[in-house]
């Protein structure tokens, strides 16, 4: 016997939350697959997400605002890791509306591969010192980029788990995309630490890079 559970679904035929919606049937593995796809999708998002993080406190502050201050260096590497939080919330409303008209599932493949290739853009910007003041002006684009798309793959994939999950568990499988997001973090952190130890000087190597490239 196949045993189900009930998502939410609208009358176009996307999922949905809400009043006078029909009920959706789904088996426990397609429950699964979707909790999966949803707290994975989490992880490759902050795991870009937080790499920024950790870059703009090493290498990001003499690589592209070199400063005759290292203080000041470092403070506008900070400012450019804030504009990706300033922008979170614009991103969950933006496709957050998107979701709501051409499904969650695809906004969600689009936040991802939005997330992928602002990450891999910035393994590939050029420093100050090649390209002057347009290499700080690229950087924060690409951190705006992946503030939206974390900000919509924050809300779109709880809203999802949400709406797919039978009722009384909603809390629980909205969690999941949460967890995925922290799981995300610590690997982001694990894989810079792993390849720069023993790096004496990061400035001068490439290999800050490589984490971000892997976002591809």
């Amino acid at each position: 016997m196949t045993q189900t559970v009930f998502g939410v679904i609208g009358a176009d035929g996307r999922t949905m939350g809400g009043t006078g919606t029909a009920r959706l049937a789904l088996s426990v593995s397609e429950l699964r697959r979707a909790a999966w796809t949803c707290s994975l999708g989490s992880a490759l998002e902050y795991y870009d997400f937080a790499l920024y993080s950790l870059a703009s406190a090493l290498v990001f502050g003499p690589l592209f605002f070199p400063s005759a201050s290292e203080v000041t260096s470092l403070i506008a590497s900070f400012a450019t890791y804030f504009v990706g939080f300033a922008v979170r919330p614009v991103g969950g409303i933006i496709f957050g509306t998107l979701g709501d008209r051409i499904g969650r599932k695809r906004v969600l493949l689009i936040t991802v591969t939005l997330m992928g290739l602002a990450s891999t853009g910035i393994g590939l910007i050029p420093t100050y010192q090649t390209i002057g003041i347009w290499a700080p002006v690229l950087l924060v684009a690409a951190r705006m980029l992946q503030g939206l798309g974390a900000g919509a793959e924050q809300a779109g994939a709880a809203v999802m788990m949400t709406e797919y999950a039978p009722l009384g568990q909603r809390g629980f499988y909205a969690s999941l995309p949460f967890l995925g997001i922290q799981i995300g973090t610590i690997i982001a952190a694990m894989v810079y630490c792993s390849l720069l130890f023993g790096v004496t000087d990061i400035t001068h190597s490439w290999v800050w890079r490589v984490p971000f490239l892997v976002s591809a």
